[in-house]
């Protein structure tokens, strides 16, 4: 299961660990993927969403049926 945003794509991405020291080291930086009910070509369905995209709007959730 790859960490990929579903909407805009954001992935994992490479940097240094620096010590006080300037010691580095390899580590990686994980984008925050949210699983989320969307629609998507007109249907719900549960994709992985970073939180950017979820609180700019770009997720369009689906609406819950009223229970009578």
């Amino acid at each position: 299961m790859a960490r990929v945003c579903d909407i805009c794509g954001k992935k994992t991405t490479v940097g240094n660990n620096v010590s006080h020291a300037h010691n580095t080291s390899k580590r990686k930086v994980y984008p925050n993927l949210q699983h989320v009910n969307a629609v998507v070509k007109g249907k719900a369905t549960k994709i992985k969403a970073c939180t950017t995209c979820i609180k700019s709007g770009k997720v369009v959730k689906p609406v819950r049926k009223a229970v009578v």
